[in-house]
């Protein structure tokens, strides 16, 4: 089968680094170069030996035998190029960010509609090696649920590689125009990354300072996923008298994702000052380190080309899609809102008509529910519960469909629950066992081996199955009485849903 023929849009620093995946693809090769530096492209055409060069993009997309491109080229410059692109029928991957704007992107979304072409977001850090391992062991359970991310990023005054002084002139407009280099260019990465790992975001804050006056840093970013309580938080550095170890620019990452059983630690990405194992995993109970793991930063370079050729083929899903461009683009948006205006910005705000309504209202909403929130509320009373009692034992034997997986993991307990007799009803005895993560209720028996014991009136315990009274008041008002492990309570609350 002939190779696909693919035109790089761009020949700058950057192309550096997208040039290996396709030396010796078996299914795609470099046909044509452009660059408005025509200098610069024949150099391009000559490394790379290509057939074609050109200084227009537009004369490049013309050309009947170019089957795909990637777009390499300043920001703001990728609509325009997209949108041509899409239109010639080509296939098309554009670095990241996908444009400068929603606006922008809503038009390349309106013009990739029914195109019949692929169109991806090329982002390097979804194709590391390091972060592919840890995706698949959150996918695996093995950590739990990844409640917590924390990213620290750091740049150096010194080390790495020259960089020409036309990539700072763009770099520079963009960040006169309110697009920093660190918190929106390369924060694209880090937030892909996030997104990842984690799970789509639903707000932030930020803190985005300048100690120089032009680089953003140092920063803050936080973040809440949505669907869930994860958190977390993304810390940049700037260190102008420090020499960053690497073979690409003069910065450095590094990962630590916490779950509800395990953490993982990815130890360095660009660039390389920590040293030893790339990856670490703790289960809960020991280390495992990953030492073999490819960690050379142009590796997910590659891998994102794979990625794009294979989607072209019809084998791979494109990473990121259109719309997941789209929405990293909305959530580095949102942070630089953020940073600007000092408030959460909710990420669905954005493009919104009266974003700042929206955000009192779902702040205010959130406060409500905020279960930290001091509450008022009487030792004695609380509403009579007993006309509850008589639904108790459906309730509880119902308590298997509120079973959370997820959240139980691989947990064995044994608990006892005492129904003390009210509202007419004898007293009623269960037994919870949980055995590895897989939940059975034994109606009639206390068990001898219960690591917690809770005695409860039944229609305070109905009350409390129907919503209608909280677990936390009942047990200030010394409804409920504990005898064991009273921690085990708190994983029973969160795996039943309580």
């Amino acid at each position: 089968m002939e190779k696909l023929r693919v035109g790089i849009i761009g020949c700058g620093r950057i192309s550096d680094l997208h040039y290996p995946g396709y030396k010796n693809n078996a299914y795609a090769r470099i046909y044509a170069v452009c660059d408005a530096n025509k200098e610069t492209a024949e150099t391009r055409k000559k490394q790379w030996k290509a057939e074609k060069c050109y200084t227009d993009f537009r004369e490049l997309l013309h050309d009947p035998d170019v089957d795909a491109v990637e777009i390499l080229t300043p920001h703001d410059m990728h609509e325009r190029m997209v949108i041509d692109a899409v239109n010639a029928g080509k296939h098309v991957a554009v670095q990241k960010p996908l444009t400068i704007s929603l606006e922008s992107a809503e038009r390349i979304r309106r013009a990739a509609a029914g195109c019949g072409t692929v169109v991806k977001v090329t982002d390097n850090y979804l194709f590391y090696p390091p972060i592919v391992l840890a995706k698949k062991i959150i996918d695996s359970g093995e950590i739990g649920d990844p409640v917590n991310m924390r990213i620290k990023f750091i740049s150096g005054g010194r080390g790495g590689w020259a960089v020409p002084a036309g990539a700072w002139e763009w770099r520079v407009a963009e960040r006169m125009q309110g697009r920093p280099f660190q918190t929106f260019d390369h924060g694209h990465h880090l937030w892909s990354t996030a997104t990842f790992l984690q799970g789509d975001i639903e707000k932030v804050s930020a803190w985005i300072d300048s100690a120089d006056g032009m680089v953003d840093c140092p920063s803050m970013i936080l973040w809440k996923c949505a669907g869930g309580v994860r958190y977390g938080v993304c810390d940049y550095a700037h260190a102008p008298e420090m020499k960053i170890p690497s073979k690409y620019y003069g910065n450095d990452e590094w990962f630590e994702i916490t779950g509800t059983r395990g953490m993982i630690l990815i130890h360095r990405c660009t660039g390389n000052i920590l040293e030893g194992p790339v990856v670490s995993l703790f289960n809960g109970v020991k280390w495992k380190r990953f030492a073999k793991v490819k960690s050379d930063w142009a590796e997910g370079f590659i891998g994102a080309t794979k990625n794009f050729i294979e989607s072209i083929r019809g084998r791979e899903t494109p990473l990121l899609s259109l719309d997941q461009g789209i929405a990293i683009l909305k959530l580095d948006l949102a942070i630089q809102k953020s940073g600007l205006l000092r408030r959460d910005v909710y990420i669905d705000e954005m493009g919104r008509r009266l974003p700042g309504l929206y955000s009192w209202r779902r702040r205010k909403m959130e406060i409500r529910r905020n279960p930290n929130r001091p509450r008022r509320f009487s030792f004695f009373g609380g509403g009579n519960l007993s006309k509850y009692a008589p639904q108790a034992v459906a309730l509880t034997e119902g308590l298997m469909e509120r079973f959370d997986a997820k959240s139980a993991g691989a947990w064995n307990t044994v608990i006892g629950l005492r129904l003390t007799s009210d509202g007419g009803i004898k007293e009623e005895l269960f037994a919870l066992h949980v055995r590895n993560g897989a939940p059975s209720l034994e109606r009639g028996v206390m068990p001898a081996d219960a690591v917690l014991v809770l005695t409860i009136a039944a229609g305070t315990w109905a009350g409390i199955l129907l919503g209608k009274k909280r677990i936390e008041m009942a047990l200030l008002q010394g409804k409920i009485k504990l005898e064991g492990k009273v921690e085990e309570g708190l994983r029973l609350r969160e795996v039943f849903k309580l």
